[in-house]
């Protein structure tokens, strides 16, 4: 199975909107990146019990970074955090120089002068394996725990983004979704129900970033 940033909530956040760029030549360092990937029937699942700003499905996020004089994304995919040009980010979901099929959010101006170190952190972990269970603090990494941990590591130790429970079940069943039961079969691990983490979708709607505009 494609390994993507993949969990499951149902939970309320506020939804809020500014001004921003109509191209990635207008992407900042410290802009989020957030992505639906085709990942298959994970990604319908996680489709049918929780959702990104304005309704948008997202399995996939990632840090604008700088490299040099240059922009970068760094993320957490594949085998482990590596480090992508924003070109070849894009044209994974049909964008280039156009910014359509990908949301792009920018840290609140109280938050701003968080963005270098958590910039810092995400690429200090270049290299470090993917996080397939999705278990915080386990020294592996899915694409929205490297966010929550750079921004928390950032802000002195404290939270930015938020945590909560992890569901793998379906609403309308209350059963484990077969996909999540084979992915957690093949890894020889217990599914991580109930357990504290966080997705792309809850952090593309959290209230300390804004979602441009494009």
């Amino acid at each position: 199975m494609s390994k993507t940033c993949t969990f499951l909530f149902l939970l309320p956040f506020l939804i809020l909107g500014c001004q921003g760029p109509s191209s990635t030549d207008s992407i900042q360092e410290g802009d989020l990146l957030f992505q639906d990937l085709d990942c298959g029937r994970l990604c319908e699942a996680i489709e049918t019990v929780t959702e990104g700003v304005d309704g948008k499905n997202f399995s996939h996020c990632a840090m604008v970074v700088s490299v040099g004089d240059e922009l970068k994304v760094v993320e957490a995919i594949g085998n482990n955090v590596q480090l992508n040009s924003l070109e070849n980010f894009f044209k994974r979901s049909g964008d280039t120089s156009e910014v359509r099929n990908i949301t792009v959010g920018r840290m609140k101006k109280e938050f701003s002068d968080l963005i270098e170190e958590a910039s810092n952190f995400a690429i200090n972990q270049v290299g470090a394996p993917y996080d397939e269970p999705f278990l915080l603090n386990n020294g592996k990494w899915y694409c929205s725990e490297l966010l929550y941990e750079g921004y928390k590591a950032a802000n002195d130790g404290n939270e930015v983004f938020q945590l909560f429970p992890m569901t793998f079940k379906d609403p309308q069943t209350d059963a484990f979704f077969p996909a999540w039961v084979e992915y957690y079969e093949e890894l020889g691990q217990k599914i991580p129900e109930g357990e504290l983490g966080l997705n792309p979708g809850s952090i593309s709607r959290s209230d300390k970033i804004e979602i441009l505009d494009i």
